[in-house]
């Protein structure tokens, strides 16, 4: 059977997918792109903002139109199961929590734990190790979709990772709530004994962290990310740079905390590249608290942003709070912050001309160059002899063109 995979969102659909599709493979299905005339689509959707429930119900209708059988998975249909068991082109739904043995949905059949990982073509492979989140948010539905906290066993997250070294250079490791890792867990354990668990007992060439609150980066952990395998890039969401907003929000930290920590960080690792999240147009956000998150986040070592306007998230705390920010007003503070990201990212960009970064090759082109990512989460181009897909390469940064590093290859010392 041939079965194609659409998948949207966080990084966890994305591990999720792979674990769906070496399913799939290990009970003798040919997984396809799009155009290879699939028997079966199986969309892994996605519900963090009103925009991804929209891409969720056209990504069904464009998966019908290929005359498949479509399974709908992921966080939408968790949130909104009648309405997507309703239309015409759905086969069936399944929730989050069998997604990952949907082949006992369609052939009844064994566990589906301990699975080989399957190559997906993609140049590097995520690794859940966590589910749900207990944080109370109130503009965040997925503890709605996907429940409270829950995390994999040590052994089966090594277990997997030494499977991906035969495809993969290297492993993101992910989840809702990842620095949660490990809470529910008797005894407790914490995600930094399980990196440096990761470091003894495999030999994958890169391990990369996924997003994490402030608060939960403490000094084990960054001496952690100190060693050479572990990727010079963290995702830290802040939200908002005002306090006021960050309370309504039901955040963890006030703005003085997030700055000290964050100074700590690049202390400690003045290279790294540090990523966040900003929503613009919460409600109550007035021109001054606007101000205060623009103003934080040009002082800040930040290399580089997302930002997405506020979605309302019916039953959230945050749907009903006012006053509501005009969508001209939110499109506005979004341009204004995305052009702020741009310049912050093209400054952590120049800091590494002359430098030595390790490059993932991620695309081999018809001219010889070869484009990818280096550690610190930056774009990369080099020339390279006889170069391999997933390979990992050093490079000098000889120049930076538009939004990518120029370089030329070098042995490690």
């Amino acid at each position: 059977m041939k079965v194609l995979l659409l998948t949207l969102g966080c990084k966890v659909n994305q591990a999720e997918s792979s674990q769906m599709a070496a399913e799939l493979v290990a009970h003798g299905c040919n997984v396809v792109e799009l155009d290879g005339d699939p028997d079966l689509c199986i969309i892994n959707t996605c519900s963090v903002t009103s925009k991804s429930d929209y891409q969720s119900r056209q990504l069904i209708r464009r998966a019908a139109k290929t005359g498949s059988k479509v399974i709908v998975t992921g966080c939408y249909s968790e949130l909104n199961e009648e309405a997507v068991r309703s239309m015409s082109e759905v086969a069936m739904v399944v929730n989050n929590n069998d997604k990952r043995c949907i082949i006992n949905n369609l052939y009844s059949s064994a566990s589906c734990n301990n699975l080989k990982v399957a190559h997906n073509g993609r140049s590097r492979h995520f690794v859940k190790v966590q589910d749900g989140c207990d944080n109370a948010c109130s503009y965040c539905v997925i503890p709605m979709a996907r429940g409270s906290s829950r995390s994999r066993a040590i052994n089966e997250v090594i277990d997997e990772i030494n499977s991906a070294e035969e495809f993969y250079n290297e492993v993101v490791i992910t989840g809702i709530h990842l620095g949660s890792y490990g809470y529910d867990i008797i005894p407790k354990v914490t995600l930094s004994l399980l990196l440096r668990t990761i470091l003894l007992r495999t030999n994958v060439k890169r391990i990369r962290l996924s997003s994490l609150e402030i608060n939960e980066i403490d000094d084990e952990l960054l001496e952690l990310i100190q060693e050479e395998r572990v990727c010079k890039h963290l995702h830290i969401p802040l939200q908002s740079g005002d306090n006021k907003i960050l309370g309504m929000m039901g955040r963890k930290y006030n703005i003085l905390q997030f700055k000290d920590n964050m100074l700590s960080i690049v202390r400690k690792l003045p290279e790294i590249s540090i990523g966040s999240d900003i929503i613009a147009g919460f409600p109550g956000e007035c021109q001054s608290e606007f101000e205060n998150t623009k103003k934080f986040i040009e002082d800040a070592p930040i290399s580089y942003i997302h930002v997405f306007p506020f979605s309302a998230r019916k039953g959230t705390r945050a749907y009903e709070m006012t006053p509501r920010v005009n969508d001209y007003v939110k499109k506005e503070r979004c341009e204004i912050l995305r052009s702020l990201g741009r310049k912050k990212k093209y400054e952590y960009m120049h800091r590494h001309a002359g430098k030595i970064l390790d490059l993932l090759i991620e695309e081999i082109r018809k001219d010889g160059t070869c484009i990818g990512t280096t550690g610190n989460y930056l774009r990369a181009r080099v020339c390279v002899e006889n170069p391999r897909l997933k390979d990992v390469v050093y490079v000098r940064i000889a120049e930076i063109i538009d939004d990518t590093l120029i370089g030329y290859p070098i042995e490690p010392s």
